[in-house]
C-alpha cells in the first residue's frame, strides 16, 4: 500500500519520459493531473541531475488545460500574473495566491459540512446520492478547490436562513408533487 502522506516521487528520465516510482510505471502528465485532483500531492524530479521540476510540470499541465479550452483564469488575472514578475507586486502576489486557495479549500469544506449537518432534505430518499453528484460537481468545476468563492465565515451565516428557506420550500414542493 502507498504512503499517501508522502509525496508521489516521480522521476523524468532523459528521453521525458515520467515514471511512477510508486506503481513502477510510466505516466502522462493527464496521470499526474488526475493524481492532483485526487488530493495527492506529487514532486517531479530529474533522475540524472536531481533538479525538482514539479512547478515546470504544473505549469504545462494547467497552459494544456486553458489551450483546450477548459479555462479556469481570466485573461485579466493571466496579464496581471504576467505584469507580478516585473514589478513590486512579485513579493506579494505568492503569498496572496496561497492564502486565497487556502481560504477557498476552507470554505469547500465548511459549505459540505453545512450541506450535511441540520439539513431537512437529509432524510429524503436519494439525499446521499444528490449530495455525491453535488459533491463530484463542485470538485469537477474547480479542479478541486471550493465552490464557494470567498465564502467567509459571516457571508455564510447570513446565507444559512436563506438556504434553509428554500430548503422547506423545496421539501413543500416535492411534497405537493407526491400527491
Amino acid at each position: 500500500m502507498a504512503d499517501t502522506s508522502k509525496p508521489l516521487l516521480i522521476k523524468r528520465y532523459a528521453s521525458r519520459r515520467l515514471y511512477n516510482t510508486e506503481t513502477s510505471d510510466y505516466v502522462t502528465l493527464e496521470d499526474i493531473a488526475a493524481f492532483i485532483r485526487d488530493g495527492r500531492e506529487v514532486q517531479i524530479v530529474d533522475l540524472k541531475s536531481g533538479d525538482d521540476l514539479t512547478r515546470q510540470y504544473l505549469l504545462q499541465i494547467i497552459a494544456e488545460h486553458e489551450s483546450r479550452g477548459e479555462s479556469v483564469l481570466p485573461v485579466d488575472v493571466l496579464t496581471d500574473l504576467v505584469r507580478s514578475y516585473t514589478s513590486q507586486a512579485a513579493s506579494v502576489v505568492p503569498q496572496f495566491l496561497a492564502a486565497s486557495f487556502d481560504m477557498l479549500r476552507d470554505g469547500q469544506s465548511k459549505a459540505m459540512e453545512t450541506m450535511t449537518k441540520s439539513n431537512p432534505l437529509a432524510s429524503m430518499p436519494g439525499f446521499d446520492a444528490m449530495r455525491t453528484q453535488q459533491e463530484a460537481f463542485f470538485k469537477a468545476m474547480t479542479g478541486g478547490m471550493a465552490p464557494l468563492m470567498g465564502a467567509a465565515k459571516d457571508s455564510a451565516d447570513d446565507n444559512l436562513d436563506d438556504i434553509k428557506k428554500q430548503l422547506a420550500e423545496l421539501q413543500s414542493k416535492l411534497n405537493k408533487m407526491t400527491k
